[in-house]
C-alpha cells in the first residue's frame, strides 16, 4: 500500500503527462485527459472504498516537494498548452477545444488546490509561489481575498465567496468575483494604514502587473489569438474555482448573537465531501470544515468531521460543482439541506475531526 504522500502525488499529477500528450498530439489524448478529469474521477469516488494511510510527521516535509512540483506542472502546462491552443503543435480547432476544458479542469481543481494550500503557508518563499500560480490564472486578488475576507467573514453577508440561499451560481459568479476583488483591496488598504507609514507594497499592485505581464507574453509570443485563448483558459480556470467556493458554503449562515455579533465560525458552516480520490487530487480541500478551523494546517493532516457534526455533500465536490452549472437540480437538491442547517437548534462546540 502507497504511503499517503505517494497517494496525493499519484492523484495529483496523473493528469499532467495526459494533459502533455493531448496539447501535442491532439485527437484521442484530448479525449482520453477529459474523460479521466471528467468521468474517471467521478467513477473511482463512486465505486471503490480507499483510506488514505495516516500522514507519520517525517512525511509532512514532502507536502512541501509536492507543492513546489505541483507549481512547476502549472508553469509547464502553460506553456506547452497555449503551443497546443494557438496551432504550433498542429491541433484542430475540436482538439484545441477539448484541450482548453480539460487543462481548464486541471488548473481550477488542481492548481487552485495547490495555490490555496501555498497562500496559506507561512514561509514567505512557499507564499510567493502559491500567489504567482493565482496571478498566471488572472485571479491574484484570491491571494488577498481569501485570508483576508473569506476566512474571517465566512458564513455572513459580509463575505461575498460565500452563496446566500436560493442563489443561483451564475448569478454568485459574477458578485463573488467583483466582491472579492473589491473586499482583498479594502482590507490590503486598511492593513497598510496600520503600518503607520512604514514602506509596503500595495500587492494588487504585483496582481496587476503580473496579470498585464502574462497577457502581454501571450500576446507576443502567440498574437492576438493566442491572448484570446489564453483569457478563456483562465476563465473557464477561474469558474472551476467559483463553483467550489459556492458549493463549499452554499446556503450557510453563521447565526446572529443577542450582542449583535455573529457566532464563532465552527464545522457546520461548510460543505464537506469525504470521497477519497478527488479528495487526494484536491490535497484534501473538501476536508472544509477542518481548513476553517485551521487555516495554517498542512493538507495531509485534516480531518472530515464526526459524523453529524457538519455538512455532508451527497457527491464529490467536483461533481456537485458540475450541477451546480444546472441551477434548477442543484437548488433542489442543495437547498432542504442547507435549510436544515440553518435551522438546527444551535450550533455544535468544538466538533472534533474523523479520521
Amino acid at each position: 500500500m502507497p504511503n499517503a504522500m505517494t497517494s496525493f502525488a499519484i492523484a495529483t499529477l496523473m493528469p499532467v503527462p495526459l494533459l502533455l500528450l493531448a496539447a501535442l498530439f491532439g485527437g484521442w489524448w484530448v479525449l482520453l485527459a477529459l474523460a479521466y478529469l471528467a468521468l474517471f474521477t467521478f467513477a473511482v469516488d463512486e465505486l471503490t472504498t480507499y483510506v488514505v494511510p495516516p500522514v507519520d510527521g517525517a512525511e509532512f516535509p514532502t507536502t512541501d516537494q509536492l507543492s513546489i512540483g505541483l507549481t512547476g506542472a502549472h508553469f509547464l502546462l502553460l506553456l506547452v498548452v497555449m503551443l497546443g491552443l494557438t496551432g504550433v503543435t498542429g491541433l484542430g480547432w475540436f482538439s484545441a477545444f477539448g484541450l482548453l476544458l480539460a487543462t481548464g479542469l486541471y488548473f481550477g481543481q488542481v492548481s487552485n488546490a495547490n495555490a490555496h494550500e501555498l497562500i496559506h503557508r507561512t514561509d514567505g518563499r512557499l507564499f510567493q509561489l502559491g500567489m504567482w500560480v493565482y496571478i498566471s490564472m488572472l485571479i491574484g486578488h484570491h491571494t488577498s481575498s481569501h485570508r483576508l475576507v473569506h476566512h474571517r467573514y465566512v458564513a455572513t453577508g459580509d463575505d461575498p465567496a460565500t452563496a446566500d440561499m436560493d442563489e443561483n451560481f451564475y448569478d454568485y459568479a459574477q458578485r463573488a468575483w467583483l466582491g472579492g476583488f473589491r473586499t482583498g483591496l479594502e482590507m490590503e488598504q486598511v492593513m497598510a494604514q496600520k503600518l503607520d507609514g512604514k514602506r509596503r507594497t500595495n500587492p494588487y499592485l504585483i496582481y496587476c502587473a503580473g496579470a498585464g505581464g502574462f497577457a502581454l507574453g501571450m500576446l507576443v509570443l502567440f498574437g492576438f489569438g493566442g491572448l484570446l485563448a489564453y483569457v478563456l483558459l483562465c476563465a473557464f480556470a477561474q469558474t472551476q474555482l467559483l463553483l467550489s467556493d459556492y458549493v463549499q458554503h452554499y446556503g450557510l449562515q453563521r447565526r446572529r448573537l443577542p450582542g449583535g455579533n455573529e457566532e464563532a465560525i465552527s464545522a457546520e458552516h461548510s460543505w464537506n465531501a469525504p470521497h477519497w480520490f478527488t479528495g487526494m487530487m484536491m490535497l484534501n480541500a473538501p476536508r472544509h470544515s477542518d481548513h476553517h478551523a485551521n487555516p495554517g494546517k498542512s493538507f495531509p493532516d485534516l480531518r472530515l468531521p464526526i459524523a453529524n457534526t457538519a455538512p455532508m455533500l451527497p457527491y464529490s465536490l467536483p461533481a456537485m460543482c458540475a450541477l451546480a452549472l444546472y441551477p434548477p437540480l442543484f437548488l433542489k437538491l442543495m437547498t432542504p439541506r442547507a435549510k436544515a442547517w440553518r435551522n438546527a437548534p444551535g450550533p455544535v462546540a468544538s466538533p472534533g475531526m474523523a479520521a
